[in-house]
């Protein structure tokens, strides 16, 4: 315990520092770790940013209920391991609720909902979802934590946002589908996961924060996967077990490791800025892994995202 007191202390020096908890007066030597933090944050976007063309291929050889389920407890079973091998406390009851929270956004809610979206959305359309997603992560944890960055980091993150949508928007054409509410639904819940699972990464580490989550949502994702297996077709080819892989190692649980920590480390707000690149990077992945066409609006939106986040980076607060 007092190892882990230690870390928690030497996090809250660097929350601290990114203006979204008590300031704590913090050693010349304060940047690296700030550095660390939007590293590893980065590192969790990019991991992101795979999620939508993994799952994809994931249906091309699941069912929906079945992919959700399945990639649920085969990170839950990750998790769950690396808990065990290092013999990890149980946590506290009081962060029983907070790891509730997490696990309704991240762990269910968002993989079901942009699951059940992309049945019948392009990855293109989807990511306007994710082009929207640090503007609402940084008002959930304004409301959520007390964060209140400048006038400067809104602006910033607000134009930012725009450019997104309407670069996005234009690559489907414009059109609204009936996925639009599972995606706008999808947006809300994330954010709230999100901003929780970056609290509760201040007092204990991020892979344990989406490790426990995991695990709390075995009685039902368990289960639940051997439901919807018994009802859905399966069918195992290259793309859907790789898929089926991705989302689970790398999007439910590595992914979310790196990026609870960078959130702990820089602070929810402008951790969530660094998604703004997000949709351009999976329409990359989109061109690369599922043969889509960009139009030569990307380049420019994308030079405009990268300003916007270099401006929140270097906002106050």
């Amino acid at each position: 315990m007092r190892a882990q007191d230690s870390a928690t202390a030497d996090t809250s020096i660097a929350v601290g520092d990114s203006g979204t908890a008590p300031l704590i007066t913090a050693p010349p030597s304060a940047s690296s770790p700030r550095r660390v933090g939007t590293l590893q944050a980065a590192l969790g976007v990019v991991a992101f940013s795979l999620t939508f063309p993994a799952t994809a291929w994931g249906l091309e050889g699941f069912g929906p209920w079945s992919l959700v389920g399945v990639r649920s407890v085969l990170a839950a079973v990750i998790a769950g391991g690396c808990l065990l091998a290092l013999r990890v406390p149980v946590p506290a009851r009081r962060h029983w609720a907070g790891l509730a929270v997490v696990a309704a956004g991240v762990v269910l809610g968002f993989p079901l909902l942009t699951t059940l979206a992309l049945q019948t959305s392009t990855t293109a359309h989807a990511a306007v979802v994710v082009g929207l997603l640090p503007l609402t992560t940084a008002l959930f944890s304004a409301l959520r934590v007390g964060a209140r960055p400048s006038r400067t980091f809104w602006i910033a993150a607000l134009a930012g946002a725009a450019a997104v949508i309407a670069f996005t928007v234009q690559q489907s054409g414009g059109a609204l589908t009936g996925a639009d509410a599972y995606l706008f639904g999808a947006l809300l819940i994330c954010a709230a996961g999100y901003t929780e699972g970056g609290r509760l990464a201040r007092i204990m580490p991020g892979w344990q924060v989406i490790g426990w989550a995991l695990v709390l949502c075995l009685p039902l994702t368990a289960p639940g996967a051997l439901l919807a297996l018994s009802y859905e077709p399966v069918r195992l080819t290259v793309h859907g077990v790789a898929g089926l892989l991705w989302v689970a190692a790398g999007s439910q649980f590595l992914g979310l490791v790196v990026w609870y920590r960078g959130m702990a480390a820089i602070g929810i707000p402008k951790a969530s800025q660094l998604q703004l690149a997000q949709p351009l990077l999976t329409l990359v992945w989109s061109v690369l892994l599922l043969g889509e066409h960009l139009t030569p609006a990307a380049p420019l939106t994308a030079a405009a995202v990268l300003v916007c986040i270099a401006v929140t980076q270097r906002a106050r607060g």
